[in-house]
């Protein structure tokens, strides 16, 4: 059991708050003004982490908090402080660690596949009026959408992406993703998986350091800039220069940040990996 000194697990709390206001606060204050931004507010409508439980902060499993004291119902006393009741929280998340332990083995253990191009956010505006950011233009005439959609083909293996596709675009993917095949079909190239770090973690809050949480959204974060570059929107006006995957240059800009990315997520999968073996090992049977 790690141990804690107040003055230490008090620091590491504020920093992770002040990090972490730099991203929810401009969310905040735009959903006030009932403002929406493609980019910067996707991570927090997209995925279910409220704003104020990302910004408290947690150690994570086996770490006694000296000094604490009245830090909630998930924590338990101990001598000279606080830890988190891991046991109590296991009983009710082992599943999910389980199950998302089996998901991260298994993309870490694919090669990256770097040939999709982005295609699966044309899937998602392929021969349809009814847009996901219908404040935002498109960089294209849908006619001109469909033709490249047709001519690049679509090779997606995310399933939480493929869902979005249109009806017409579903089988034009040479792939069919399912959740049930989730675990056999993530690959550590796709944007979507290494996005989705940020969500494994936090499903698993408090049990997961919430550094680690942190670090997650903030790949996730650049990858969501990437993607919507990419993508037949045109954000111009936002500030964000496209990525024009209909070209050769376009696919070679997306590809380099993908395998970048990939580079990145690595680590981030193999800590969270870390963290449900050994939670995995505290309910093993002794």
């Amino acid at each position: 059991m790690e141990t804690l000194e107040e003055r230490e697990w008090r620091r590491r709390a504020e920093a992770h708050e002040r990090r972490v206001d730099a991203w929810v606060g401009p969310h905040l204050r735009r959903r006030q003004e009932r403002e929406t931004h493609p980019v910067e507010d996707f991570l927090f409508s997209y995925y279910s982490f409220r704003p104020a439980k990302l910004r408290r902060w947690h150690p994570g499993a086996g770490v006694v908090l000296l000094g604490a004291e009245g830090l909630g119902a998930e924590y338990v006393d101990v001598e000279g402080g606080q830890r988190l009741d891991t046991e109590s929280l296991l009983d009710k998340r082992l599943a999910m660690v389980e199950w998302t332990a089996r998901l991260l083995g298994a993309t870490a253990g694919r090669t990256g596949q770097f040939g999709c191009f982005g295609m699966h956010e044309w899937a998602m505006v392929y021969r349809t009026d009814a847009v996901r950011h219908a404040r935002q233009p498109l960089r294209m005439a849908p006619k001109e959408i469909a033709a490249v959609v047709e001519a690049r083909g679509v090779r997606c293996s995310h399933f939480d992406a493929f869902r979005f596709f249109t009806e017409a675009a579903r089988p034009l993917n040479v792939l069919e993703p399912t959740r049930e095949r989730q675990a056999e079909m993530e690959q550590p190239g796709c944007l979507h998986a290494n996005m989705d770090l940020y969500k494994w973690a936090y499903k698993l809050s408090p049990l997961v350091p919430s550094e680690l949480i942190a670090d997650c959204f903030a790949l996730a974060r650049e990858i969501r800039e990437v993607d919507m570059r990419a993508s037949p929107y045109d954000l111009g006006a936002l500030g964000y220069r496209p990525i024009p995957i209909e070209t050769v240059a376009g696919r070679t800009e997306y590809a380099a940040l993908q395998r970048g990315f990939a580079e990145r997520a690595a680590p981030l999968r193999g800590r969270l990996l870390g963290v449900c073996e050994e939670l995995m090992a505290i309910d093993a049977p002794a």
